[in-house]
C-alpha cells in the first residue's frame, strides 16, 4: 500500500510494515539520516514491526496543498527500504 493523501489536515500518509524489530529500527535510523540531511522532518509513530510517516506540506497556512517537492521527499523515504 503506498502513500494516501488527505485533504483534512492536508498531508501525506504510509504504514510501513516490517518482519521484525531490528529492521525497523534500521528503516528508523536511515529516514532520521535522511531527514536531517534534507533538513525536513515528518511526523513520525512506530510501534515494534511498524512505522507511520505522515508528511504536511512545508506551507502549513489555510491554503496549504501537498506539492511535486512533497512526492518526491515520499519517495525519498520509499526508496530507504531498498
Amino acid at each position: 500500500m503506498g502513500w494516501k493523501e488527505r485533504r483534512r489536515p492536508v498531508c501525506l500518509e504510509r504504514r510501513y510494515e516490517f518482519e521484525s524489530y531490528n529492521a525497523t529500527r534500521d528503516f528508523l535510523d536511515r529516514l532520521g539520516l535522511h531527514s536531517e540531511a534534507m533538513q525536513r522532518f515528518p511526523d513520525i509513530s512506530f510501534g515494534r514491526t511498524y512505522v507511520n510517516i505522515t508528511l504536511r506540506p512545508e506551507d502549513d497556512g489555510d491554503s496549504a496543498q501537498i506539492t511535486d517537492a512533497d512526492h518526491s521527499f515520499a519517495a525519498e523515504i520509499d526508496a530507504l527500504l531498498d
